[in-house]
Parts: C-alpha cells; sequence; structure tokens
C-alpha cells in the first residue's frame, strides 16, 4: 500500500499474499467471540419471527458473550475456528494480499492510483476471494450459529464432518450457498475497507501528521473498520441468514430481504451492529497493524537471504 519511502524495499506480491493471510488468522484469533456474537445476534428472531412475542436470548454484545459461556461454556465462543481460520488464510490473502498488485493493474502501473481505480481493485479482489473461500465461510457461519441442544445433539460433529454433511445433504451448491449476497458484501467490504485505508494513510503521511509506523496504522485501520461496519451491516445480515438457513426456507437472498423487512421492520438490518462495529473495528486493527510489521519483517529476512554480504 501507500507509505513507502525511496529508501525502502518494496514488497512482493508473494511477501502480500502471504503476510495478509498470517494477519488475518492472527486478526480472527483475537476477535472471533466478538464475530460468534455477531452471527448469534444476526439470526436471533427470524425462527420467531411469525410470532407475536419473540423471544429475545441475547442483549448486546456483551451480554450475548456471557449468555453463550453460561448455556454452552467458553468453548462455544470459537464455534467454527478452524473454518474461520481455513477462511482467511485463503480468503484474506486474495483480497488483501493481492489488492496493490490489482490496483496496479488498472492504473497500468502508475503510481498516481484514482479512487475509481481502488475501488475497482477492491471489487475485483473481494469477488475473487469469495468464489474462491465460499465453502469455508457457509461452515464458519454454520458452526457460530450451532446452539448446543440439551441433550447434546449438534447439527455438525466437526469442521470436516461439516463439509461432507453439506455436501451430502445439500449438494456441493450447498457449500456455496449464499455466494451472491457474499460477493456483495465483500466487494463492498473490500473497496470501503482497504480503500478507506489506503487514502487515510495516504493523507496522514502527505499532509506529515504522523511517520508511517503503529499510530497511523492504528488510525487508519480504526477508521477503515467504523466506515465499513456503517456501509456493510445490511447485506452482513442477509448474508448470515440466508447463508445459516435451512433447505426451502428462504428463496433467494432477495426474498431473505424481503421476509427481513417485512416481518422484523428495517432495523433488523443493522441488528448485532455494535459486535460488528467491535469486531470490524478491532479485526482491522490487529490485522492491519499486524500486516505492516509482517510485510516489512518478511521483506527484510527476503533481501537478506538474497544479498548476506
Amino acid at each position: 500500500m501507500v507509505g513507502l519511502k525511496p529508501t525502502d524495499l518494496p514488497p512482493t506480491a508473494t511477501v502480500k499474499f502471504f503476510g495478509a493471510g498470517t494477519a488475518a488468522c492472527f486478526a480472527d484469533l483475537v476477535t472471533f467471540p466478538l464475530d460468534t456474537a455477531k452471527v448469534r445476534l444476526q439470526i436471533q428472531g427470524e425462527s420467531n419471527a411469525a410470532s407475536e412475542k419473540a423471544v429475545v436470548k441475547y442483549r448486546g454484545v456483551f451480554g450475548t458473550i456471557t449468555t453463550m459461556v453460561r448455556t454452552e461454556g467458553v468453548r462455544s465462543l470459537y464455534n467454527g475456528l478452524v473454518a474461520g481460520l481455513q477462511r482467511q488464510m485463503s480468503f484474506a490473502s486474495v483480497r488483501i494480499g493481492l489488492y496493490d498488485s490489482m490496483k496496479q493493474f488498472y492504473t497500468r502501473g502508475s503510481e498516481n492510483a484514482s479512487i475509481v481505480s481502488r475501488l475497482l481493485a477492491g471489487c475485483t479482489t473481494g469477488a475473487m476471494a469469495v468464489a474462491f473461500a465460499q465453502p469455508t465461510d457457509v461452515v464458519k457461519v454454520r458452526f457460530q450459529a450451532q446452539v448446543r441442544q440439551p441433550d447434546g445433539i449438534r447439527r455438525y460433529n466437526g469442521t470436516m464432518d461439516a463439509y461432507r454433511t453439506i455436501a451430502r445433504d445439500e449438494g456441493i451448491r450447498g457449500l456455496w450457498k449464499g455466494c451472491m449476497p457474499n460477493i456483495t458484501r465483500n466487494a463492498i467490504v473490500n473497496c470501503t475497507e482497504l480503500v478507506t485505508y489506503d487514502i487515510i494513510k495516504e493523507l496522514i503521511l502527505k499532509y506529515n501528521l504522523m511517520t508511517d509506523n503503529l499510530p497511523c496504522h492504528f488510525t487508519a485501520a480504526f477508521s477503515a473498520g467504523f466506515c465499513t461496519t456503517i456501509v456493510a451491516s445490511p447485506v452482513d445480515v442477509v448474508k448470515t441468514r440466508f447463508m445459516n438457513s435451512t433447505t426451502g426456507q428462504y428463496s433467494s437472498a432477495l426474498n431473505c430481504a424481503l421476509t427481513m423487512i417485512t416481518k422484523e421492520g428495517p432495523t433488523s438490518f443493522y441488528k448485532g451492529f455494535m459486535p460488528s462495529f467491535l469486531r470490524l473495528g478491532s479485526w482491522n486493527i490487529v490485522m492491519f497493524v499486524s500486516y505492516e510489521q509482517i510485510k516489512r519483517s518478511l521483506t527484510r529476512m527476503q533481501h537478506s537471504w538474497e544479498a548476506p554480504f
């Protein structure tokens, strides 16, 4: 991304690719309970929407986490972590790691990227990542939404069992369920997240407000997380509901959205907003700060291997 001094060695595409995946996995480890709470809040009410008085089980971010720990144990906060890490290693590597390369492709190698070029790069890598890593996202959401029953019966017994069960019961297409709303969501998320981070960091450095170090990365990442949550929340809720739905519950992602607005009202599109913001804000901070440091470390290591003397 922006911010390299003339004397700095630019990281290679390979360094960015693996650095992005590694940083995203680390961010997921730190923020996964918030993501699980977000999913539980987003799907809350869909089974009771038709009834006059829907039972509210979860209230707020920390109330949801507390309820889950009390009723299902601490491990429930990390339901789907394996699939989540698989997702980030494949997903973030593409959508974040290839962003600069795609930006250069649209600008034909020019360093002065317009806002249109940045948006196109964000949309492209976001769509590519979803097409590649969608099965891992489906399994992750199913695990996070899975509530432990009193008799101990679970929907899936493990990550690999979930892949097999979904493929067997719903067909291979079941693993790509919600692909279109997810592509829409990630085009929006990628454009907002990466472009906002890119532009804010560029402006901070341009006007010498900070140097290219941790405070600069923190500020740009926090701003990107806030903007992304506001823009992407409605699509994110629809994506979560549709991917977690049983066969025949919704005929399409659009049908899911229409069902939500007719039965639960427009505010349903912002269910789980606070955990979404806490998760995206903290995820962005951990990911981008880690990513910048990993890129620098790997680039220095690569340079030392190529020129040891």
